[in-house]
């Protein structure tokens, strides 16, 4: 079955914002990402919205009262890493646009070209792009063994 408000067959991150409507503008301006609803609450204030960048597919939604971002908790509790297809083009527009650059852009040891960026409530976004194939074993990971899924 093919549902249009949410994408099938991909994790489908949720992010609390203090000010859905202002981070869905800043997540626009500043990575490029495309809204692709978005949805009120009591008075008319954004609640929530959808947001993706080329397939990857990520919500909004109202931080809860009394919730804290990363920004005041000082700290952040996980990243979402979204791969593009010119990690370099996508680096200089995050800087052009004066986005807090945390992780400078470069090669890892499992192959990904990539740098991280915090928005404006402090979550982390890694931006990838596949620049070599590396054997997990060369970086020191030992693969697990296969299971059946569900």
């Amino acid at each position: 079955m093919k549902n249009r408000s949410v994408p099938t067959d991909a994790p489908l991150p949720h992010v609390s914002y203090r000010d859905v409507g202002k981070a869905s503008a800043w997540l626009s301006v500043t990575f490029g990402f495309v809204e692709h609803y978005r949805y009120t609450g009591a008075g008319g204030t954004v609640a929530g919205a959808q947001m993706h960048l080329g397939d990857s597919w990520f919500m909004l939604h109202r931080a809860k009262p009394g919730d804290r971002s990363p920004a005041q908790l000082g700290y952040g509790t996980q990243s979402v890493t979204i791969f593009v297809p010119e990690v370099e083009a996508h680096y200089q527009r995050s800087k052009a646009a004066d986005a807090k650059i945390v992780e400078e852009l470069h090669v890892t040891v499992y192959g990904e070209r990539q740098y991280g960026a915090q928005d404006v409530d402090g979550h982390l976004w890694i931006f990838s792009q596949h620049a070599k194939d590396v054997d997990p074993a060369e970086w020191g990971a030992t693969m697990a063994p296969r299971r059946k899924t569900l």
